[in-house]
């Protein structure tokens, strides 16, 4: 079975750049406080890294 992700919107986009506010959407994440079970990709790993100061990630399985 492949890991996941679990992820955590724990901070605004307010003020951050249109790349990060498209990695957050991308990733499942609408709200505040929101969470998203993401699969273990590369693609997933990437844009988790360019918004890591905004998230909350756990690993799962």
């Amino acid at each position: 079975m492949a890991k996941k992700f679990v992820v955590t919107l724990k901070k605004s986009t307010i003020g951050c750049t249109q790349d990060q506010k498209d990695a957050v959407r991308c990733l499942g994440l609408k709200k505040l406080h929101s969470t998203a079970e993401v699969n273990d990709t590369p693609a997933n790993r990437g844009q988790i890294m360019k918004v890591q100061h905004l998230v909350n990630v756990e690993v799962k399985g």
